[in-house]
């Protein structure tokens, strides 16, 4: 088995598709693995690969999955035949349609946004749950889903178009997500709360933060999007929590008043985290930390985790 030969799982998260619709591709047209070892599974060559992509581009244009079978097997690595007059569209390319820019990131990224792109959402959780469960949460988002759902971002924002693939795409992070917390549930009384500025409603960032303090062991509540300061004060009133972490993705969420609030309260959390892009360094309160990103932000939770088990044990 040479090392370039690749599985099932690995090919579609490649090329952004799911491994059920390779499955399909080698039953009904032939393109399967062609590399086989006894007692090993099947494994995909490079020149299997290159017929993949082939019929994948052609389907994606609009070629009848029959017809793009043939040109993938005959002829490969010829000129792609273009599409049909009803599936053209002016500045497309790899893919049938705008892709989302991704930048340098590894093929993952490339592939889950291939995916979102078609709105295929088993290739979406795959690739997804695949990343997760090899790399864990905060490598997940740092180096998959932020790029490709920035990506998202930045071609909405030039086009006014993709709200359905954001959508799409938000949903399935959301729901991995919430997955990993389930599969985790610390155990102990949630000590780190996490909420949303007041009108903020991107709250992902936060879901993700939730989802890596669960896969660390240490429990959490979430209120999620546009939490008014009152509603926040009452939940620190009622479960005291150790931490706050306060999420701002924009300026025009980032009230600092919001932060000074906690700090006057009767029930002062240990530590008020302000995190997210909204906030301005120059005017966070006395008493306020801003983490850089994920991982310092989850160093400072558990930091604030083993300070509370010494003081319990003490």
């Amino acid at each position: 088995m040479t090392d370039e030969a690749l599985s099932a799982g690995a090919v579609a998260r490649r090329l952004g598709v799911a491994v059920t619709t390779l499955r399909t591709w080698h039953q009904r047209y032939g393109l399967g693995p062609s590399e086989h070892v006894p007692g090993h599974h099947r494994r995909y060559t490079p020149a299997d690969l290159i017929r993949l992509e082939t019929m994948r581009r052609l389907t994606a244009n609009g070629v009848a999955p029959a017809e793009a079978a043939r040109w993938a097997v005959q002829a490969p690595n010829a000129a792609l035949p273009g599409p049909g007059p009803r599936t053209e569209r002016r500045g497309t390319r790899d893919g049938g349609g705008a892709t989302i820019p991704v930048g340098r990131s590894g093929p993952a990224a490339r592939g889950l946004a291939r995916a979102a792109m078609r709105l295929d959402s088993n290739a979406i959780n795959e690739v997804i749950d695949h990343a997760i469960s090899t790399d864990g949460v905060v490598v997940t988002w740092d180096t998959l889903l932020r790029p490709v759902l920035a990506g998202i971002g930045e071609r909405h924002a030039a086009t006014a178009a993709l709200i359905e693939v954001e959508h799409l795409v938000s949903r399935c992070v959301s729901e991995a997500f919430a997955a990993v917390v389930r599969a985790h549930a610390p155990h102990g009384p949630p000590r780190i709360l996490l909420s949303c500025a007041d009108e903020e409603q991107h709250s992902l960032p936060l879901e993700a933060f939730g989802a890596a303090l669960a896969e660390a062991g240490i429990a959490h509540r979430l209120l999620g999007a546009r939490v008014p300061v009152r509603a926040l004060l009452e939940a620190v009133n009622r479960t005291g929590p150790a931490a706050v972490v306060l999420w701002s993705q924009t300026r025009s969420t980032a009230d600092p008043t919001q932060l000074t609030a906690l700090l006057a309260g009767p029930n002062r959390p240990l530590l008020v985290f302000a995190a997210g892009p909204g906030w301005r360094a120059d005017s966070l309160p006395a008493g306020v930390v801003r983490p850089v990103n994920l991982a310092e932000a989850l160093s400072l939770a558990a930091a604030v985790r083993d300070s509370l088990d010494q003081s319990a044990a003490g």
